[in-house]
């Protein structure tokens, strides 16, 4: 088993205080990590609060079942992902949910993970080794000219997509791709640094593959209603994303989930049928404060967004 450093929680103080639970709530964690909002969220809830916790990384859920303990008998850990929370909880079972989107710090951390360009590791970016998906290596070795632009563009946004894909399927006829640097270094025959953005060149590619690789976006945009439908009325959806394409995703759900009608804005008569099933708690996103950002530059990307279920019109 490979030990981890547990990561910081971002936007704590704003998570505990969107999720609004008191002391007799039951939650949902679908990303557990280190278990630091869980932790957080039972200490608040304590003494009959319960959490219900979903993570893939083995790795992960063995840090987390160490420091959380002490609340073995108010947690219950799924290894599995937050999508499939609805085969393993009851509708409307939750006061509040909580989704911590994206890579966390301490796999980000760990170079035998993969997923950073910083350190030199085997090129996996799998959040679940064992779950069966292909790694980033399998997925740059078999994966054509045009698929590896389209995912680096479609996934980070990459302008130079399509000459960072060239040069990786050029590369790959004389040396398969195998580690991190490898990669990084590719990349960057293609992108220089640039020095007024500070950013490595190759951190669009690494987010885009490791968005491939854990169908990260499929995952967001089928859990959000199965994740609602899980929530009593008056229970609170928290999201943290930490880049425009998860946060987009979630953006939309509740704008659409908290409208009463979805036809045409110039269509007079309503016809789609459609209810609110969400309040938008804030119009926006909450965004880590200064003090936070001091203490930990990878909150700077955080977006918090707040979501409070209401009750069915047949209710």
């Amino acid at each position: 088993m490979i030990t981890l450093t547990p990561h910081y929680s971002v936007m704590l103080p704003e998570v505990l205080s969107a999720l609004s639970l008191s002391g007799a709530s039951r939650c949902l964690d679908g990303t557990l990590g280190a278990g630091g909002h869980t932790e957080a969220i039972l200490q608040q809830t304590a003494p009959n609060g319960t959490v219900a916790a979903f993570e893939l990384d083995p790795n992960a859920i063995a840090i987390a079942r160490e420091r959380l303990a002490p609340f073995a008998g108010r947690l219950t850990i799924y290894h599995a992902s937050y999508a499939d929370a609805v085969d393993y909880l009851e509708p409307e079972s939750l006061d509040g949910a909580l989704l911590d989107l994206g890579v966390s710090s301490m796999q980000l951390d760990n170079a035998e993970r993969g997923f950073s360009f910083l350190k030199d590791g085997p090129l996996d970016m799998r959040f679940d080794p064992d779950g069966g998906r292909i790694s980033a290596a399998e997925l740059i070795a078999s994966a054509s000219e045009e698929e590896l632009s389209d995912i680096i563009w479609k996934y980070g946004e990459e302008r130079a997509s399509r000459r960072i894909a060239a040069e990786i399927v050029r590369e790959r006829k004389t040396s398969a791709f195998v580690t991190t640097t490898q990669l990084a270094e590719c990349v960057a025959r293609v992108l220089p640094r640039n020095p007024k953005s500070g950013r490595h060149p190759a951190t669009t590619v690494f987010q885009a593959l490791r968005i491939a690789v854990n169908g990260e976006l499929d995952t967001v945009e089928s859990a959000l209603p199965r994740i609602a439908g899980l929530l009593k009325p008056g229970g609170r959806f928290v999201v943290l994303t930490f880049h425009s394409l998860e946060d987009r995703i979630v953006k939309n759900y509740f704008r659409r989930e908290s409208a009463d009608c979805l036809c045409p804005p110039e269509q007079l008569v309503c016809s789609c049928g459609h209810r609110a099933s969400l309040k938008r708690v804030r119009i926006g996103t909450f965004q880590p404060g200064k003090s936070e950002l001091s203490e930990n530059v990878r909150s700077r990307s955080a977006k918090l967004r707040v979501a409070e279920k209401l009750p069915r019109e047949d209710a």
